[in-house]
């Protein structure tokens, strides 16, 4: 009888679940974690600080009352909040004439770049002598500080500059045009400044989707008769539908945020007054921080939405066909 219950006890002893030895080392599988989470952690921090914390500061200040010198005291958790900046900014004269050319100004420009980066990568895609120079020439443009070009292009469009004095001295115009002060002109050298600028970076990618396309879908093309035209549309085209389609998405959101060009070009006169500039004139012409926070903020949903739109029937069609 005793050694049965000996044999019930041990059995028992041997059913209890097994204590961890403190001593016990870590395995590999939880070293790589602890090392995700460690090499993890400073991005995430980078982010936050970057990104999420200013996100978040400007949609507090777009629901407060919040003038330049309140920044500077300690109490502004006690500002009231009012939704004002809201009807200040979509009551005021300036904000839908704003919104038009801001609209007018990415479309314009984004095509215009996007038009000008696969024409260069066209013209650069077969081989001539001189190929490398010219495709180092047409990355002047962007890789010019911002700066130096706009005031070059204003020297060129001035109405006393280079371009209007020789048109009116060879008898072309009666009189210089105001290209950077006078509607419509003002906006189409706008649209032509910003498609000059940034088509560089549409033709890289472009170039480099062209030098993928298999050579052999031209060899076919040219055993079925195909005319160069013919070529462009039925094989060079669909083969970059998905770039031009990126492309397309990353310049709108680029030129749909942009102030520095519109501000040193033509500075918002003669309707290129957009709406980065209208946040620029709440924050230093009104020193109104809570109305230029909730411009920007409606710039973003605006942005928002179209990029929402972009994505739910431009590119699946763009990665179908």
């Amino acid at each position: 009888m005793k050694k049965k219950n000996s044999d019930i006890s041990q059995n028992n002893i041997s059913l209890q679940p097994r204590e961890h030895s403190p001593d016990r080392q870590p395995t590999a599988a939880s070293r790589e974690q602890r090392l995700a989470y460690f090499l993890l952690g400073p991005p995430c921090l980078i982010v936050t600080a970057l990104v999420l914390f200013p996100v978040l500061w400007n949609i507090w200040l777009a629901f407060h009352k919040v003038r330049l010198l309140d920044l500077r005291r300690f109490h502004w958790w006690e500002m009231e909040t009012t939704v004002k900046n809201f009807v200040k900014i979509f009551t005021h004269y300036d904000f839908w004439p704003a919104l038009k050319a801001t609209l007018i100004y990415t479309t314009g420009g984004t095509m215009l770049a996007l038009l000008m980066g696969l024409a260069a990568a066209l013209m650069v895609h077969s081989r001539f002598r001189g190929r490398s120079l010219v495709r180092g020439a047409f990355l002047i443009p962007y890789i010019a500080p911002v700066v130096a070009v706009a005031f070059a292009w204003r020297f060129i469009l001035d109405p006393r500059g280079v371009l209007m004095t020789s048109l009116v001295d060879s008898g072309i115009l009666q009189q210089p045009l105001d290209l950077l002060g006078q509607r419509p002109w003002a906006m189409i050298s706008l649209i032509a400044f910003e498609g000059w600028r940034y088509f560089p970076f549409d033709f890289l990618f472009i170039l480099a989707r062209l030098q993928a396309i298999p050579h052999v879908l031209y060899e076919a093309a040219t055993m079925d008769g195909a005319t160069p035209l013919q070529k462009f549309f039925y094989v060079t085209l669909p083969q970059l539908k998905l770039v031009l389609a990126t492309l397309f998405l990353l310049r709108f959101m680029w030129t749909f945020n942009k102030f520095d060009d519109a501000f040193l070009v033509t500075r918002g006169t003669g309707g290129t007054r957009v709406i980065t500039i209208k946040v620029y004139d709440f924050l230093i012409g009104e020193f109104n921080i809570g109305a230029g926070a909730a411009m920007a903020l409606v710039l973003f949903t605006v942005l928002g939405l179209l990029l929402f739109l972009y994505f739910r029937w431009v590119m699946p069609r763009a990665e179908v066909e």
